[in-house]
């Protein structure tokens, strides 16, 4: 379908593909079985210029929006959904940044992640998922400095990034009110990480605690300078990246769809192809409706965020929550197009269905997904 992209997102568009396909695909599999972080991968991702396709250009990026974020991230996932989500969490920690830091804050550290350093964002605890606001790390003054204790979790990126925006508590009193943002750096006294996990799928994208244990950080790494920000800085976060999640599952999706197609055309069952069987086909259209109809939302979304809609959210989570429902049942299909083989890893479409669940669960469950847009429709908020 024709989705009007302008010249230089149709340039980066190709310039995510050709990278996917030359040096994601040939390493994907080793990745995956030794669950190795690819860092050569992002270092290379970021001398060509697309870990900053959404910054700012007066900070060192190429001036794009959620709508360049998600064609690379589309065009990385649909090779490698764990390597693209290297790529996909500095995002994360970026858009705080943007939104909310000072200009002090924007110089110092958006060049950096424009440049490819890499960035995670901290706000998952083991008492804090979908409950953002039930943070437990504190950060208390104490003079120029803030201490931070307390431990999070399940953080993507986690023990490989170098820069990190972390959700504390500054005053407990006042609950959410109470939370807030700073920015934190790989090596900071009193800054650690735990357990390293081992999942089911997207391996080759590190998952860790981070301990914080006395750790000193500046005030003046108070996001925005202001306390009682942090749970805003959250959802105003992740209503500009929800579509980066939604297309981190549209690549996996289409990816699986790619890979299902080109099967089908050449196994051959009862002397003929399987592409020639009805029921294949029907599922291959079915499997097609679904990713088409996803990317048509995720694009929506990323343009409504782009073009600076006040309320975002309700669309933003109707393409996460569409993508990654697709995602699951579309590699789920291709797992059964390919029959016996497809439950072998020498195939590729295992890989996705296993990189597919994740992305129902972060970023906010799909059922809390389902909340937030059912509190739009109430609300009668036009997106």
């Amino acid at each position: 379908m024709e989705y009007f992209l302008t010249e230089t997102q149709q340039e980066i568009r190709s310039l995510a593909r050709r990278f996917a396909r030359e040096k994601m695909k040939p390493v994907r599999a080793e990745l995956d079985e030794k669950g190795e972080f690819p860092h050569e991968l992002m270092k290379e991702l970021g001398d060509l210029g697309l870990m900053g396709v959404y910054i700012p250009e007066e900070y060192g990026g190429l001036g794009g929006g959620i709508m360049e974020m998600c064609l690379v991230v589309e065009e990385l996932s649909r090779i490698d959904g764990a390597a693209a989500l290297g790529y996909a969490a500095c995002g994360l920690c970026t858009y705080p940044i943007i939104l909310g830091g000072t200009e002090e804050q924007k110089k110092k550290y958006l060049l950096r992640l424009a440049q490819g350093e890499l960035a995670a964002f901290a706000v998952t605890e083991s008492s804090a998922g979908s409950d953002v606001a039930n943070v437990k790390t504190t950060a208390r003054r104490d003079g120029d400095n803030y201490v931070l204790n307390g431990t999070k979790q399940f953080i993507t990126n986690g023990s490989v990034a170098k820069i990190y925006a972390v959700i504390a508590s500054t005053n407990p009193k006042r609950g959410p009110r109470g939370l807030s943002a700073f920015i934190i750096e790989d090596g900071t006294p009193g800054f650690s990480y735990g357990k390293i996990e081992d999942k089911m799928g997207i391996r080759s994208s590190k998952t860790s605690e981070l301990v914080f244990e006395d750790c000193k950080v500046p005030a003046e790494n108070l996001i925005g300078g202001k306390e009682g920000y942090g749970f805003i800085h959250t959802m105003r976060t992740f209503d500009r990246t929800r579509p980066g999640v939604g297309a981190q599952a549209l690549g996996i999706a289409q990816g699986a769809l790619d890979e299902s197609i080109e099967y089908a055309k050449t196994r051959v069952q009862f002397g003929a192809p399987i592409s020639s069987f009805q029921a294949v086909q029907i599922m291959l259209a079915d499997m097609a409706i679904r990713v088409e109809a996803s990317r048509a939302l995720v694009y929506e979304a990323a343009r409504a965020t782009d073009a600076g809609l006040k309320s975002v959210s309700g669309i933003s989570s109707m393409a996460k929550v569409m993508a990654s429902d697709t995602a699951m049942k579309v590699t789920t299909d291709a797992v059964q197009i390919f029959g016996g083989y497809g439950y072998m890893k020498e195939y590729p479409v295992e890989k996705m269905m296993r990189d597919a669940k994740i992305t129902q669960i972060y970023e906010g469950t799909n059922q809390i997904q389902r909340l937030v847009i059912a509190s739009e429709l109430i609300k009668g908020t036009v997106w």
